[in-house]
């Protein structure tokens, strides 16, 4: 059938499985919302207040559900207001496919009003990105990017559409959806080399990251667990692979990780790493790190084997199929001293710790919990709280904790858990702070017009809590731009915007309002007071190994 460039874009789109797309509307995009308007009834678009709070929506879709995230925007500032999203999604390896507008390609270099270089600038933070020519190439181009963002390795692409390719028509031939790229497993050879290193060990540690996530690795995780008797651990993108309360998990390990997990990851003689990055979270000082240790790292992208750290294996290729080959080589051990070890870290994690019914930041994770059932999907900003979080939420399913790792993108979370809420279809909560709040609160408009049923958690300290921690351990308490000292008015806020609100104080009032909350049907906006001088403890100190970690405030 003869087609325009614009409906073939639509088209395409449908054709992929897409249901949803998030997005802004401009000139030089034009003609591709023409043919959305004709398409409405197969194809749904979220219009949001900003082009970045379209990109983590898609985002946090993609996240949510498994599924490519798709976000459309202009050209010029439509188009360069997608760079940190973009970015975001990059860095944290999750695919989507972006697609702009440009200027007629008779216009491309003449510096026409709204004409940038997207392709240019996006180079370093997609997999790939495309400037169509010719409308002739248009589908193919499209299904590629779907494949690609899909494959190996998840990322986001970029198309770029000039004006004329939206306009000019040609032949459009439907097709079947297309499937990522077929995983392939690690090479024998060095499957049974990193079999022999994991039998050898004496205390083995599997850390996870979101790549085990990807794959779909969980049971053969558990499996290898179970065979070598190994605790486990994961990275701020591994949260929510296993149920928080396996037994055999110790929770995230790293900077403001776990006490038992990161000690556990530190004593271990191998370490057995599913998809992860070791990135200076994780890792602290490099040149301390797992010295005397072995690691067998596994994953589908070769180019983070021995990119930060040593590995005595690498094995390049999918997890599950990797693992699904290994698991016959490794033999079954129980490790009764090993166990008594890490469940002296369990101990020692919550020796200190003293009950209590104060308004604390943990408290008012933990009586969040009792709100959620195994569905919600719980996004977060980037500071305190996002610890906060990532120490003490309750997950039983995989997909369900978003928040920005690589990039540590504040202002991530509320488009996120609007892309969450639209691919899941369940009651989402967004956990944040008041500054990581203030950089796209105006995606309050986007749920109250859509109706997005959002929890929207607010603790507020009145500083930009993270600096302001590293502020007072490093910096002899020099408080350069941290405290915040806005009469903003949230629970007011929320009702400007046509959603609803209210301040608490106390843990009471908190479970009370969650109640509400959920029950809404709408944005809901809880601001939570809580103590500036609150800390996320333990800490791994800049430029320190996990002999400083820092446990309590004074050491």
């Amino acid at each position: 059938m003869l087609l325009s460039g614009s409906d073939i874009v639509v088209r395409t789109l449908i054709e992929q499985g897409c249901e949803v797309v998030f997005g802004y509307p401009g000139g030089q995009i034009i003609n591709v919302y023409d043919s959305l308007y004709k398409y409405q009834d197969e194809l749904r678009h979220v219009l949001t207040a900003h082009e970045q709070g379209a990109t983590h929506a898609a985002d946090g879709y993609a996240r949510a559900t498994g599924k490519v995230g798709v976000v459309i925007a202009t050209s010029g500032p439509g188009a360069t207001n997608l760079v940190t999203g973009i970015a975001t999604a990059f860095l944290d390896s999750v695919p989507m496919v972006a697609i702009t507008g440009n200027v007629p390609s008779y216009q491309i270099g003449t510096d026409s009003f709204q004409e940038i270089d997207i392709t240019g600038i996006t180079l370093p933070i997609t997999k790939h990105n495309y400037f169509v020519g010719s409308v002739e190439t248009l589908a193919d181009t499209i299904r590629e990017a779907f494949q690609l963002a899909m494959s190996g390795r998840p990322g986001p692409v970029l198309i770029d559409i000039p004006k004329d390719v939206q306009v000019a028509k040609c032949e459009y031939e439907p097709r079947l959806p297309v499937g990522p790229e077929p995983n392939h497993a690690a090479k024998d050879v060095r499957i049974e080399e990193a079999a022999k290193c994991i039998n050898d060990a004496q205390r083995p540690f599997i850390y996870f990251g979101g790549g085990l996530i990807t794959s779909r690795a969980q049971d053969e995780l558990l499996a290898l667990a179970d065979k070598i008797d190994a605790p486990v651990g994961c990275s701020l993108m591994g949260i929510s692979g296993l149920p928080t309360d396996h037994p055999r998990f110790l929770g995230m390990q790293g900077m403001h990780g776990r006490y038992a997990s990161s000690m556990a990851m530190h004593h271990a003689d191998c370490i057995i790493a599913l998809g992860a990055r070791f990135n200076d979270r994780v890792t602290g000082n490099r040149a301390k790190f797992a010295v005397n240790t072995k690691i067998v790292h596994i994953d589908v992208d070769g180019s983070e084997l021995g990119k930060t750290v040593n590995a005595a294996n690498g094995l390049r290729g999918d997890i599950k199929l990797t693992l699904q080959k290994l698991l016959p080589l490794i033999r079954p051990t129980k490790r009764p001293q090993w166990h008594e070890e890490v469940e002296g870290f369990r101990n020692a994690e919550t020796h200190d710790t003293v009950p209590s019914t104060d308004m604390t930041p943990k408290n008012a994770i933990l009586t969040l919990n009792k709100h959620l059932n195994e569905n919600t999907p719980v996004a977060t900003d980037v500071g305190q709280h996002q610890m906060w979080a990532a120490q003490n939420l309750f997950f039983r399913r995989s997909r369900r904790f978003l928040s920005s790792g690589g990039l540590g993108t504040m202002g991530f979370g509320m488009g996120a858990a609007i892309g969450a809420q639209t691919g899941t279809g369940e009651h989402a909560v967004l956990i944040t702070g008041d500054g990581s709040f203030g950089m796209c609160l105006n995606e309050l408009a986007t749920a109250v017009t859509y109706k997005v049923p959002l929890v929207i958690l607010i603790l507020n300290n009145g500083v930009l809590g993270m600096v302001r921690q590293w502020q007072t351990l490093f910096f002899d308490k020099h408080y350069s731009n941290t405290i915040l000292d806005r009469k903003t008015n949230f629970v007011r806020l929320a009702e400007a915007f046509g959603g609803q609100g209210e301040a608490v104080a106390s843990l009471e009032e908190l479970d009370q309002a969650l109640s509400r909350a959920f029950a809404a049907n709408g944005p809901y906006v809880i601001d939570c007071a809580i103590d500036k001088d609150e800390f996320v403890l333990p800490m791994l100190p800049p430029g320190g190994s996990m002999d400083d970690i820092i446990v309590k405030v004074g050491d």
